[in-house]
């Protein structure tokens, strides 16, 4: 891949991207993410904050599917599923972007609309 940034801006905003999630779950997580992707012209750079941004918009899917069924009490064991992926993947994410800033960190089983 083309690379414009410094290996250490690189890591920082792969890793801000994918670490947004932990800030909020509103608007504010997402817009760290589209922020950097309007921002950035690295190539990697930008393919991490898609990867956050399709990360968020398959969590917020996947909470109103699961608040929806707990209403109806079959949807309590997903919350749970759910807030486990929604703190371990942006780790791992993290920690891959820090340690492998050349590459773009893909979550497994999510649907990638950008």
């Amino acid at each position: 891949m083309h690379s414009t940034e410094d290996t250490g801006t690189r890591k920082l905003l792969s890793a801000l991207s994918h670490g947004s999630i932990f800030f909020n779950t509103l608007i504010l997580a997402v817009g760290v993410p589209i922020a950097i992707l309007l921002i950035s012209k690295d190539s990697v750079i930008k393919e991490s904050a898609k990867e956050a941004i399709n990360f968020h918009i398959n969590m917020w899917f996947w909470w109103t599917v699961a608040g929806i069924l707990a209403w109806v009490l079959i949807g309590i064991p997903l919350l749970f599923v759910l807030g486990i992926v929604n703190f371990i993947m942006p780790i791992v994410a993290i920690f891959y972007s820090l340690s492998q800033p050349n590459t773009v960190f893909r979550y497994p089983l999510i649907l990638r609309l950008f």
